[in-house]
């Protein structure tokens, strides 16, 4: 049993995994997301600064969402974080399109498939036992 304090609350929570923070700050938090999403919907116009304050929300909150893949922006939103990769400029997750697939194409690459191996043996009609050979005295 791992038992942690948590960092929003300090209190004693026992620990399962994900972020280090008890149910009920857990909760709170779920909670302002489902704000901020609405907030959103109904304001695709916003910045994340405006959504932060209007909801009284981290910034960082808001970036972790949307490397989550949790809260996504209008295509027509000026909201944009950058690729981890390249720096482009995305409205979700970590990467853009071209490092996507670029990567799943390295990592088909890395992944070979193995090569038939050859049957080393001359014939290949015989059982194993006609194949033994016995010395005589």
């Amino acid at each position: 049993m791992d038992v942690r304090n948590c960092r929003q609350c300090g209190r004693l929570f026992n620990y399962l995994g994900g972020p280090p923070i008890c149910q009920a700050c857990r909760e709170a938090v779920e909670e302002k997301f489902q704000q901020v999403k609405e907030y959103v919907r109904n304001n695709p116009g916003s910045n994340i600064q405006m959504v932060a304050e209007d909801n009284d929300v981290t910034v960082q909150q808001i970036r972790q969402w949307i490397r989550e893949e949790r809260l996504e922006f209008s295509a027509d939103s000026q909201v944009g974080i950058e690729c981890e990769c390249c720096g482009a400029s995305i409205r979700t997750g970590r990467f853009c399109e071209a490092c996507k697939s670029r990567m799943r194409g390295d990592f088909s690459n890395a992944i070979q498939k193995p090569e038939p191996k050859e049957d080393l043996s001359k014939n290949k009609g015989l059982r194993d036992v006609d194949k033994m050979r016995f010395l005589k005295k």
